[in-house]
């Protein structure tokens, strides 16, 4: 049995659906599980978890510059402990964008620090067009359309490879603590 703190970087929602995903696996186990926002993570003494796993979305190409924040402040702490990463992006919808190794924004992120995490993954994400803004909603159908995805406004589309979510999360649940 692990203590377990899952820390997400969500714009609207998905990564932090993802993330209840991957506390359901890891709650079968006898784990203890908390959840938490990044902004909540930022303000928490991390040092009692004896696993630290962060998600973190992109939105127009970027990491919230948050994220990175978090990584530099406890770059000691998530390389000593147990660790584990994954990126959430509509990108990793084509099977040749989908591994850490082939993601452009995991390997961009990953060039910007030393946080050598055990696991690491990329999971397809979400296009909620319905909910998005006006002005999200043509950028998003425009990058849709230059990279030959969904355009269909009224709709919404999911990604993610659910079975892929629950892989991950067998994996982190396998990780050996110090």
């Amino acid at each position: 049995m692990s203590e377990i703190l899952i820390v997400y970087s969500t714009v609207d929602g998905h990564t932090k659906k993802i993330c209840e995903r991957l506390r359901k696996t890891l709650e079968h186990d006898d784990n203890q599980v908390s959840t938490v926002s990044l902004e909540q993570a930022i303000q928490m003494d991390l040092e009692p978890f004896d696993k630290l796993v962060l998600g973190a979305s992109i939105r127009y190409g970027k990491y919230r510059p948050a994220v990175l924040h978090f990584i530099e402040q406890n770059l000691e702490l998530l390389n000593r402990k147990a660790s584990a990463f994954f990126s959430v992006n509509v990108v990793a919808r084509k099977t040749e964008k989908n591994r850490p190794e082939t993601n452009p924004y995991f390997k961009k992120l990953f060039k910007q620090t030393d946080w050598k995490p055990a696991k690491a993954d990329v999971f397809a994400g979400r296009i909620d067009y319905p909910n998005y803004t006006f002005l999200d909603r043509q950028m998003i159908r425009l990058i849709m359309k230059l990279t030959h995805g969904p355009t269909d406004t009224a709709a919404s589309f999911e990604f993610t490879d659910w079975d892929r979510v629950e892989h991950f999360g067998k994996a982190i649940d396998r990780l050996q603590t110090d």
